[in-house]
């Protein structure tokens, strides 16, 4: 069965010539220009993948990220002409898989929908594996569960609202509790798939990490600051 791609797009003339290129590529792909008529698309049907175009008529393609970050886990990848530094943290600080800045080619775009995608399908393939099927026993922690089976964390209230790297990233730490991870090594464990990913992504994902867990009534400095050296879950 395809892929199911929503193309939030609204210059025409992009959006035609990413649909005829995804389309030709064998994706099944909804487009909207307006930020409400996509998340209404979302609602009715999650897709597998979102493209979302940064300037939009009804708002920004960041509001809508948040708002698919509220509910939904799905990988986004960013499209803008708003390449500067801090436009490319902000979007990876909300939680965006990729980000692909105008001018830029068609075929480029599906290939980097095709990699996260992949990067999508190995995560579900590991949570899915034997000794994981099989019920390997879990780390122990006082206030967090690592269920790896369903690639959730739990906190004393529930399941915790994490994206999938905010999940891996923090699973990493979780395994193994007061060990300094430096940002390589965390590169490497949770952004295997994305090499040319900067390092700041990973400072960006704890600062994500320790929200959700302050939203949830936990201690935000269970994950700790080792300066110079990483990141440290507290036991």
């Amino acid at each position: 069965m395809p892929a199911r791609l929503l193309l939030l797009e609204d210059e025409q003339a992009i959006a035609d010539s990413l649909l005829y290129v995804l389309r030709s590529e064998g994706f099944e792909v909804v487009h909207h220009r307006l930020a409400r008529d996509a998340l209404a698309e979302v609602e009715r049907q999650v897709p597998d993948l979102a493209l979302l175009d940064v300037g939009l008529p009804d708002g920004n393609g960041f509001d809508v990220c948040r708002a698919l970050r509220r509910s939904h886990g799905l990988p986004i990848v960013f499209l803008t002409a708003r390449d500067d530094e801090i436009d490319r943290v902000l979007g990876l600080e909300l939680g965006a898989d990729d980000y692909v800045g105008k001018p830029f080619s068609p075929r480029e775009v599906c290939a980097r929908v095709k990699a996260v995608l992949r990067r999508t399908a190995t995560g579900a393939r590991a949570a899915s594996s034997p000794d994981v099927a099989a019920g390997a026993q879990a780390p122990a922690h006082r206030l967090l569960r690592l269920d790896e089976a369903h690639q959730r964390i739990h906190g004393p209230q529930g399941p915790l609202p994490l994206t999938r790297l905010e999940y891996r990233l923090l699973a990493v730490l979780l395994r193994q509790p007061q060990r300094i991870f430096s940002r390589a090594e965390l590169m490497s464990r949770v952004w295997a798939e994305a090499p040319d990913t900067a390092d700041r992504t990973v400072d960006a994902h704890v600062k994500l990490v320790r929200g959700k867990l302050r939203e949830a009534g936990l201690p935000a400095d269970l994950i700790q600051t080792h300066r110079h050296m990483g990141y440290s879950l507290q036991p």
